[in-house]
C-alpha cells in the first residue's frame, strides 16, 4: 500500500477510536423535558411504599400531554416532581439537556405551575390579580409596557370582557382560566396544570381543555395537564397513564384504545384492575419503541452495542465505508445539535433579559399596596378594626369610672400641713388596697386586651393566604420581601392600636407616671403577640389551626403572669419569661414609680414588677423571636 493509502487508514483508525471512545463521544439530541427512571418513596413503619417507580418520559417542543389515571396513581405528584416542589429519590430529570437534580431546578420564567386550589384575592378584579402577578415576576417594564402586557395576557385567554369582574364574582370556568392567565404573564416555556378542569360543567371544562391547547401551540410550550377526564383524549398530542405509581402507558391518544385493547377510552380504568401495575409497566417498557415511533415522539435511545475489537489492532471491526459513514452521521448530529442550542440559548438569553424578577424592594411595595388595598376592600374587617380600636379603651375606662375619686386623691397635697397631710395619709392607706388593686387590675386590663387584638391581628395572616404565598413563592417572591410587607402593614395597625390606647385611657382616668414609658410597654406587648400569632400563622397548615392556637396563647396570658394569683417560686421564673403580659404590665407599672400609684400596687402585689428596661428589652426579644419563626415559616414550604 502507498504512502497515501496508509495515510488514509491511519486516519480512519483514528476517527474510529474517537467515534467510540467514551471521553469524546456525545450523547445524542435529548428532547426538551426527558424524566429518566424518576421514582420517589415514603416509609410507611418499615415498609416502602412507592408513589413513583421509574417514570421515563419524554416530551418534544410545543406540546399538549395529558396525565391520566385511577385516584392516588401519583398524577399530582409526579407534576410536583417535574415542578421541583417535591424532590425525587432517584432517576433523572432533564430540561432542555440540563439535570435538574445537579444544574438546579428551572428558573421561575421557564415554568409556570397552576395548581388545584384558588391562587387569587377574592376581593381583587381580574385585572388587579394579573398587574400584581405581573409587576411581582417581571421587572423594568413601564407603564405603557405593563398595560399592553395585561392586554395580552387577557386577551389569551378571554378574560378581556370581564376585567373589573371581582375573582368572587367569578364562575369556576372563569377562575381557572384567570390561575391560567396569572402564569402566562412570564411566558413559561413550560406550563403544568394540576386537576384545573375538575368540578367544571361539560361547556367550561371544554373551553379549558381548547384553552390549554391553544396555549401549548404558542412559544414552543410543553403544556402538561393532570385530569381524571377522558372526554377531551383526542386534543392531547400524547397520554401518559398512571397506575400505582408506575408509568403504563405514553402515546398518541389514537393509539391508547389499542394499547389497552378497549373500544371506550372509559374503558380504560376498569381494564387496568384486571392486571398488576408491575406487569402493565413491564409490558409497557417491552412495547415503548414501537409506540414511540407510531406518536411522533423523541426516542429513547437505548444503550449502545457492546462493539467488538480486533485483537491484534485493538481497531473496532468496521469497514472503510461504515467508519466514513458513522463519521458523518455524528459530524450531521452535532452540528444540528449545536445550532440547535445556539438558537435555545438566544431565546431563553432573550426571555431571561425580559422576565427578570424584580428585587425584594420592589416586591415589598407591590405587596404592602395591595395588602392594604385588601384591607379596606374587607369591610367586615375594617369594622372590626374600628371595634376593636375605640371598643376596647372604653371597657377599660367603664371598669374605672367608680374608682377615679380614689385614683385621683391618692397623690397627697404637698402644701399641706402636717395633721392634714396624716389624715390624708390614713385616708389613702384605708383605701390602698382597694386603689392598688383598681390600678393594676387596669393596667392587666388593657395588656389582655392590646393581647387580643395581637392575637386578631396576625393569627390568620400568612396561614390564610398560604397557598396564594407558596404559588407566589414558587414563581420567585422573595420570603423576606413577604414577611417585611406583613410586618409594616400589621406594624401600623399596632401603633394605632396602641398610642389610641394609652392617650384615651389615660385621658379619662388620668394614670400618672411615664406616658412614653407606659406608650412603649402597651406597644411592645401588643407588638409582641402580633409578632408570635405571625410566627404561628407562617408555621400551621391551616388559617383555623393558626386561630385556634393563637387564642390559646392569649388565654394563658392572664394565669401564668403572676399578676393576679402567685405562681409558685419554682414555676415563675420558667413561665414569665414566655409571657409578654407580664412584661408589659411590669413596663407599665414601673413608668409609675415615682408616683403612689407604685406604693398602692407594691402593697397588694402578689408579684414582684420586673424592672423597666428590663421588660422593654424582653418584649423586644419576644418580637424578634416572633419575626424569626414568620420568616422560617414562610421560608420552609407548605404545599397542599
Amino acid at each position: 500500500m502507498d504512502e497515501g493509502g496508509l495515510q488514509i487508514k491511519h486516519d480512519l483508525c483514528i476517527w474510529q477510536r474517537a467515534i467510540f471512545s467514551r471521553q469524546d463521544s456525545e450523547p445524542p439530541i435529548r428532547p426538551v423535558l426527558e424524566l429518566k427512571d424518576v421514582s420517589l418513596s415514603i416509609h410507611t413503619g418499615e415498609a416502602e411504599q412507592f408513589l413513583l417507580s421509574q417514570i421515563s418520559v419524554h416530551l418534544p417542543h410545543g406540546h399538549f400531554a395529558a396525565i391520566i389515571g385511577p385516584s392516588g396513581c401519583g398524577k399530582s405528584t409526579l407534576l410536583k416532581v417535574i415542578a421541583g416542589i417535591k424532590e425525587h429519590d432517584a432517576g433523572e430529570i432533564h430540561w432542555q439537556g440540563r439535570d435538574v437534580m445537579t444544574d438546579g431546578d428551572l428558573d421561575p420564567h421557564e415554568i409556570g405551575y397552576v395548581p388545584q386550589f384558588s391562587i387569587a384575592h377574592e376581593l381583587l378584579t381580574v385585572e388587579e390579580c394579573i398587574e400584581s402577578t405581573l409587576r411581582l415576576r417581571v421587572a423594568g417594564q413601564s407603564g405603557e409596557e405593563l398595560n399592553a402586557c395585561i392586554d395580552k395576557v387577557l386577551a389569551a385567554v378571554g378574560l378581556t370582557d370581564i376585567a373589573d369582574r371581582r375573582v368572587s364574582l367569578l364562575s369556576g370556568g372563569q377562575k381557572r382560566r384567570l390561575a391560567m392567565a396569572m402564569e402566562m404573564v412570564s411566558s413559561p416555556s413550560l406550563l403544568l396544570c394540576d386537576e384545573v378542569t375538575s368540578g367544571l360543567d361539560p361547556k367550561s371544562e371544554d373551553e379549558i381543555v381548547h384553552l390549554m391547547h391553544d396555549l401549548s401551540r404558542s412559544d414552543k410550550r410543553i403544556v402538561l395537564s393532570v385530569t381524571h377526564s377522558l372526554q377531551h383524549v383526542a386534543l392531547y398530542d400524547s397520554v401518559l397513564v398512571l397506575y400505582q405509581g408506575h408509568l403504563v402507558y405514553h402515546g398518541g391518544p389514537k393509539l391508547l384504545a389499542h394499547y389497552f385493547g378497549i373500544t371506550n377510552p372509559a374503558d380504560l380504568y376498569p381494564r387496568l384492575a384486571e392486571r398488576a401495575a408491575t406487569d402493565w409497566h413491564r409490558s409497557w417498557e417491552k412495547y415503548r419503541p414501537s409506540y414511540y415511533e407510531q406518536s411522533n415522539l423523541p426516542a429513547i435511545v437505548p444503550a449502545p452495542a457492546p462493539v467488538k475489537y480486533d485483537e491484534k489492532t485493538g481497531l473496532p471491526e468496521m469497514s472503510e465505508e461504515e467508519t466514513i459513514e458513522r463519521l458523518r452521521k455524528i459530524v450531521e448530529e452535532k452540528d444540528k445539535a449545536a445550532a440547535e442550542k445556539k438558537e435555545d440559548a438566544r431565546d431563553d438569553e432573550a426571555h431571561q433579559s425580559a422576565t427578570r424578577v424584580p428585587n425584594a424592594f420592589a416586591q415589598f411595595g407591590v405587596l404592602l399596596a395591595r395588602r392594604w388595598k385588601l384591607f379596606f376592600r374587607d369591610r367586615g374587617q375594617v369594622i372590626l378594626q374600628l371595634a376593636l380600636l375605640f371598643g376596647f379603651p372604653c371597657l377599660v375606662v367603664i371598669f374605672a369610672l367608680d374608682g377615679l375619686p380614689q385614683v385621683r386623691g391618692l397623690v397627697a397635697d404637698g402644701g399641706a400641713n402636717l395633721l392634714e397631710r396624716a389624715r390624708q395619709e390614713a385616708a389613702a392607706l384605708q383605701q390602698i388596697a382597694k386603689t392598688g388593686t383598681l390600678v393594676s387590675g387596669l393596667i392587666m386590663f388593657q395588656v389582655i386586651l392590646l393581647a387580643l387584638m395581637g392575637s386578631n391581628n396576625s393569627a390568620r395572616e400568612v396561614a390564610g393566604e398560604r397557598n396564594l404565598f407558596e404559588k407566589e413563592k414558587f414563581a420567585g417572591l422573595s420570603p423576606l420581601a413577604y414577611v417585611a410587607s406583613k410586618v409594616t402593614f400589621l406594624g401600623a395597625i399596632v401603633f394605632a392600636q396602641s398610642l389610641w390606647m394609652t392617650i384615651f385611657v389615660n385621658m379619662i382616668v388620668g394614670f400618672q407616671g411615664d406616658f412614653v414609658a407606659q406608650a412603649m410597654s402597651l406597644f411592645l406587648v401588643n407588638a409582641a403577640i402580633t409578632a408570635v400569632c405571625l410566627g404561628i400563622s407562617a408555621w400551621m397548615k391551616s388559617a383555623e389551626q393558626s386561630s385556634l392556637l393563637s387564642i390559646y396563647l392569649v388565654g394563658f396570658q392572664l394565669p401564668l403572669s403572676g399578676a393576679v394569683l402567685a405562681l409558685p417560686k419554682l414555676l415563675a421564673p420558667v413561665t414569665q419569661i414566655f409571657i409578654a403580659s407580664f412584661w408589659g404590665w411590669s413596663g407599665f407599672i414601673r413608668s409609675m414609680e415615682n408616683t403612689r400609684y407604685y406604693d398602692a400596687i407594691k402593697q397588694i402585689a402578689q408579684t414582684e414588677p420586673a424592672g423597666g428596661t428590663l421588660c422593654l428589652l424582653v418584649l423586644s426579644a419576644h418580637v424578634v423571636v416572633g419575626l424569626f419563626f414568620a420568616y422560617t415559616g414562610c421560608k420552609n414550604s407548605r404545599w397542599e
